[in-house]
């Protein structure tokens, strides 16, 4: 049987990558090849998946320098005989495959991300026409679930660390379109602040990278027009 020489990350923000030899096997994914050297050779390795499924997406890893997720990623799909597999960058290393994602989740807060509402259960729902343009903005970029790709393919994530990121202001572009949302204007200040929007250099990485397909690179240059039109007194949010 063929092998795959595997080197993975070892160590924290200190440490040097491992290298293993796994038997290739048809279909084999490479969140099946971390877990066959955790199960196999060496159980101290420390990793993260959960639904297996690509739903979740909590097995996100950089595999050969860019960010996926690795139950969605086969192997004969990389096209090489070695795969150098670390955990995701633009983010602190706890262990091997693991990082903290604390100030990826603190960004995302600053960004205004909690959806507000004046209206509690006794009240009628409001009637939202899903054929709206800003029903159909919202719709377009509600549906990511923070694995933290888009953050880890940034580069202006990389070298500013006051950025809010691909994630959070995808998320804030969410909420100003949402006719729901009750602190439009504390959400689009947030976007607008330091560290917002105005960061963006468009470069796409994080469009690319989303493994749900996702465009934050849309919703910040909405958000950029929105900001615009807002200084220029042209904004209804």
């Amino acid at each position: 049987m063929p092998h795959l020489t595997v080197r993975i990350w070892r160590g924290a923000d200190e440490g040097e990558y491992q290298s293993f030899s796994v038997p290739m096997r048809e279909n084999q994914t490479v969140l099946d090849v971390v877990s066959e050297v955790q199960r196999s050779q060496d159980q101290s390795l420390s990793y993260r998946f959960a639904c297996r499924v690509g739903v979740c997406g909590s097995c996100a890893m950089m595999v050969n320098g860019k960010p996926r997720w690795t139950c969605r990623t086969h192997i004969r799909s990389l096209k090489s005989g070695v795969v150098t597999i670390a955990p995701l960058r633009n983010m602190p290393r706890i262990k091997d495959l693991v990082t903290d994602m604390s100030g990826f989740i603190d960004k995302w807060g600053k960004a205004g991300n909690v959806f507000e509402s004046e209206r509690d259960r006794r009240d009628a729902p409001v009637a939202v026409d899903p054929s709206s343009p800003r029903r159909k903005a919202a719709d377009a970029a509600i549906e990511c679930i923070n694995c933290g790709v888009c953050h880890a393919a940034c580069d202006v994530v990389s070298w500013n660390d006051s950025y809010l990121g691909p994630a959070a202001l995808n998320r804030a572009w969410s909420l100003v379109n949402d006719e729901r949302h009750s602190r439009k204007k504390e959400t689009m200040a947030a976007a607008m602040g330091d560290g917002g929007c105005g960061n963006c250099h468009s470069q796409g990485n994080c469009m690319a990278a989303c493994p749900i397909g996702l465009s934050p690179t849309r919703s910040i240059a909405g958000l950029k027009k929105m900001s615009l039109m807002s200084l220029l007194g042209g904004s209804d949010v």
